[in-house]
């Protein structure tokens, strides 16, 4: 008897798709009145106003335009998916060219050599700096960059590519959930409910930093493990093909040595990096300004390496071509909200949310609402798009319940930042999965443990503000 192979990443968010266009069938369509914030330059629901409006049911034309639609629609603060995709597309091309010259090869071969016993320091070195990027300024789409840069080095140093996603996804992620000065998650969440930011800061540089320490712990237990024994990885089926595919046929060459080209190609490499992190957290820069970075990166790779027009071009295009499939996958997953969107689903699940959560205990409230603002976040993986959605309503209701407003801000951004630690519906994971070639099932048997033991923090860390405030 064979055994039933799980469905990929596409074909969950097809299905995904098809599930939220049947809804549309079936719940009553709704919208809120909106008011313009002209503080924060959006649209805000107003508490109260949610009526019934003509249903949109969306049929099978709908359902096979969404991942189309999905490129094209713009979800809050985030970049159109078109403009990540094009992101994705140009980072394969820059990493192509890159590769092309054998410096990573040999960096990678020179770096596990020098850290030989002490790989393991890797870790928390880099989720501490990945985290650092998401508390600060919300860093997601951006770490898609990331995954072809510390994957190899990963791999090469014993671990596997679980290992390597969970650095990056997790790392940024947990910064997200702990945002401290984060604009598109804690500055816009404040505003909406009417606070400074500051507010409440104390619980969230908590749960941040008890957080981050039990995910390093996490993470490092588990490659551990996969380096004293390769089989116990949960994509050890995969492993050889892993190796071949981030490492190439040197596989790390330890004894080569870097040319003075190859030498430039690393500084141009790593300063790009650089740029691209000071960009988007100083600069304001965003999809287009880091795609423009990485095709210049590319043109002074092709330079320095003196590798000719043809052989450029060809390079490129088959390093823009591995990501493909990352691209589609970001187009699939915004479709979801494309087609909840067209159906007028987005009032009525803030409705619904809105009457779970009312008339409970100050405890009761708060716990229910981090509950609630997870369910949100599934169908709205956005922390800018869920704050300007959710909360005019819930702080408004945390007040008439007793709890303090800053504590519906932690419980949104907590409740959001651990959906999209392995929300479908969010670009970002299942691009990165699709990078580390993680299949998503095997992903969620690594984080469920995880997931419990942060839910925990945050709920008992949410309970506790209510009790002793």
């Amino acid at each position: 008897m064979s055994r039933i192979k799980f469905p990929s990443a596409y074909t969950i968010l097809f299905v995904l798709i098809i599930v939220v266009a049947g809804l549309t069938w079936f719940v009553p369509a709704g919208r809120y009145e909106m008011v313009e914030n002209e503080k924060l330059g959006k649209e805000l629901p107003v508490a109260g106003s949610y009526h019934q409006v003509e249903a949109n049911p969306q049929g099978i034309v709908d359902v096979l335009m969404a991942p189309v639609a999905g490129f094209y629609s713009p979800a809050s603060n985030e970049a159109n998916a078109i403009d990540v995709a094009l992101f994705v597309l140009i980072i394969g091309g820059f990493l192509g060219v890159v590769n092309k010259t054998g410096a990573i090869d040999t960096a990678i071969g020179r770096i596990t050599a020098k850290l030989k016993g002490r790989e393991i320091w890797l870790i928390p070195i880099l989720m501490t700096l990945f985290a650092a990027g998401g508390t600060i300024y919300g860093m997601a789409e951006e770490t898609l960059a990331f995954y072809t840069l510390i994957i190899p080095v990963l791999i090469a140093a014993g671990y596997d590519t679980i290992t390597a996603v969970a650095v990056i996804m997790i790392g940024a992620g947990m910064g997200t959930l702990g945002s401290t000065i984060n604009p598109f998650a804690t500055v816009i969440a404040s505003d909406a409910a009417g606070i400074p930011f500051t507010e409440g800061l104390a619980f969230r540089v908590f749960i941040l930093f008890a957080g981050l320490l039990t995910c390093i712990a996490y993470v490092m237990r588990y490659a551990s493990r996969v380096k004293t024994n390769p089989s116990s990885s949960l994509v050890a089926d995969l492993a050889e093909s892993n190796r071949t595919r981030f490492l190439g046929s040197k596989q790390g060459d330890v004894t080569g040595t870097l040319s003075g080209a190859q030498k430039a190609i690393l500084v141009i490499f790593g300063v790009s990096f650089a740029m691209l992190v000071y960009g988007v957290s100083v600069l304001g820069w965003w999809m287009a300004e880091m795609s423009a970075l990485f095709l210049t990166a590319a043109i002074l790779v092709c330079l320095v390496a003196r590798m000719g027009e043809e052989k450029f071009t060809s390079t490129f295009v088959d390093g823009a071509r591995d990501l493909l499939g990352v691209a589609l996958v970001i187009g699939l997953a915004r479709g979801i909200v494309v087609v909840m969107d067209s159906g007028n689903l987005t009032g009525t699940l803030l409705h619904s949310s809105e009457s779970l959560v009312g008339g409970l205990s100050e405890v009761g409230f708060v716990n229910a609402m981090f509950l609630v603002q997870m369910v949100l976040s599934v169908f709205v993986p956005s922390s800018s798009g869920l704050a300007v959605l959710s909360m005019p309503i819930m702080a408004p209701l945390a007040v008439f319940s007793g709890v303090p407003s800053h504590l519906a801000v932690t419980a949104f951004q907590s409740a959001n930042g651990l959906v999209n630690l392995i929300n479908p519906t969010f670009a970002v994971v299942m691009g990165g999965l699709a990078i580390g070639r993680v299949p998503y099932q095997r992903w969620l048997k690594f984080m469920w443990p995880l997931m419990l033991m942060i839910a925990a923090l945050i709920l008992i860390t949410l309970t506790a503000g209510v009790l002793f405030i």
